[in-house]
């Protein structure tokens, strides 16, 4: 059973930290004691706070994230978290080589969990500048995985 999660994309300060304080806030409206953590594959922004617009795009719909520190992903979070989630298919990737072959974690990409949505990636935010889409992403791809768990 799925008891802690990691979010991975590439600077750990938009979409994983989004994802972070979506599913936080959706397990624990369901009663659900889940581990959420966030983490990137690059580590230029260690311990910066989320991106600004990110942080407010998030707490318009309900998700505190302020408090977030950016962190680079390590080898020891493959058997910290039982899933490991990618935002997109290069971060995918970049975990593959990363994952240390007797890690115990499941390494995924998000948007498998919303297959409905018909999009393989959360595009990054960043630089598309839709906050809002990557929301809606992130948002179908949480209620996925929350239902994914309870099954």
């Amino acid at each position: 059973m799925v008891r802690s999660v990691l979010f991975v994309c590439l600077g750990n300060i938009c979409r994983s930290p989004m994802a972070e304080g979506a599913l936080t806030a959706l397990a624990g409206a369901e009663g659900l004691d889940l581990t959420v953590d966030s983490a990137a594959t690059g580590d230029w922004h260690t311990g910066e706070p989320p991106y600004p617009p990110a942080v407010a795009a998030a707490a318009v719909r309900g998700y505190d994230i302020a408090g977030q520190r950016a962190r680079p992903v390590t080898a020891a979070d493959f058997d910290r978290f039982d899933l490991v989630l990618a935002m997109d298919g290069a971060n995918y990737d970049n975990l593959q080589r990363l994952r240390p072959r007797e890690a115990r974690a499941e390494l995924k990409r998000f948007m498998d969990y919303a297959p409905e949505t018909g999009r393989d990636a959360v595009p990054d935010p960043y630089y598309t500048r839709d906050f809002e889409e990557a929301l809606d992403l992130i948002e179908a791809g949480a209620k996925g995985l929350l239902a994914a768990i309870r099954s």
